[in-house]
């Protein structure tokens, strides 16, 4: 059974750092791109940053740019998040997500981590 399992979630203060990681439970996890996603509550979920199977092209949105990195070690089936000058408005569940198309399509999502932004 696949699994993604999130963790390093929690409250941090406006200006902080903390890196999540997702592990998970796939065989070849080096031939599915990793994603990263939030919600909160009542919204759609939310597109941060992705990075190819063999780590060597990633991408952040613009809303995250320049303070959120995602990484992988296939090594240990991971994927990170790291966060850093953290601002109220980053609060929300974040989820990993693992896609891939060859030879069939298959995506997983896991149950999330908290984090949250507050003083």
């Amino acid at each position: 059974q696949v699994k993604l399992v999130e963790s390093g979630g929690g409250l941090v203060e406006p200006g902080g750092s903390l890196r999540l990681s997702c592990v998970a439970s796939l065989d070849a996890f080096s031939t599915y791109a990793m994603s990263w996603y939030r919600q909160v509550s009542g919204k759609e979920r939310e597109f941060l940053a992705t990075i190819t199977g063999s780590g060597d092209s990633s991408a952040v949105e613009d809303v995250v740019k320049g303070r959120f990195t995602i990484s992988r070690d296939n090594a240990k089936n991971t994927v990170y998040l790291q966060m850093n000058n953290l601002k109220p408005e980053d609060t929300a569940v974040y989820i990993c997500n693992a896609l891939t198309v060859f030879p069939t399509t298959k995506e997983y999502y896991g149950q999330g981590t908290q984090v949250t932004v507050s003083s």
